[in-house]
């Protein structure tokens, strides 16, 4: 089975909120956040897909969600990078 870690971007108050998480189904997963069903954090917004990685294992994909959520200069990099490209 495959585990995508992904970071999500939605447009609130004039600024732009990220969240990252992981899944196994990331389509159901991203309907989920847009529907007010997934995350308490992410209800209310309109999020877009800005980032994902797979992996082959869930722990492999944990690892990488948990550095990706800590390691908050590399989260910037990544919103910047799609925020430049609009």
């Amino acid at each position: 089975m495959k585990f995508s870690v992904y970071l999500i971007l939605a447009r609130k108050n004039n600024r732009y909120i990220s969240y990252v998480g992981y899944t196994n189904n990331l389509k159901k997963r991203l309907g989920l956040h847009n529907s007010s069903r997934g995350a308490k954090f992410t209800k209310g917004s309109k999020w877009l897909l800005i980032y994902k990685k797979t992996f082959d294992s869930k722990s492999k994909a944990l690892k990488e969600e948990y550095k990706l959520k800590k390691d908050y200069l590399l989260r910037k990099k990544i919103k910047n990078k799609y925020i430049n490209k609009l």
